[in-house]
């Protein structure tokens, strides 16, 4: 996964894989979706994200099962 933050625009792009895109769908007013051929998700755009995302802080947990 990439996330791609564009200050310029207050804009993030989260990319989940890199097939092709087939078409973009358009969640609301400022949330777009990239879907493939078959449907699955391979990109989102994120408009005014500082807002709508609360970009102001970014962070990823991974969170892992642990065995019996």
């Amino acid at each position: 996964m990439k996330v791609k933050y564009f200050s310029d625009t207050d804009t993030a792009h989260i990319e989940f894989t890199d097939s092709e895109v087939q078409e973009t769908k358009e969640i609301s007013e400022n949330i777009y979706i990239d879907i493939d051929e078959k449907g699955n998700l391979v990109s989102m755009t994120i408009e005014h994200a500082k807002m709508n995302a609360m970009l102001s802080e970014f962070s990823l947990q991974e969170i892992t099962s642990k065995s019996a």
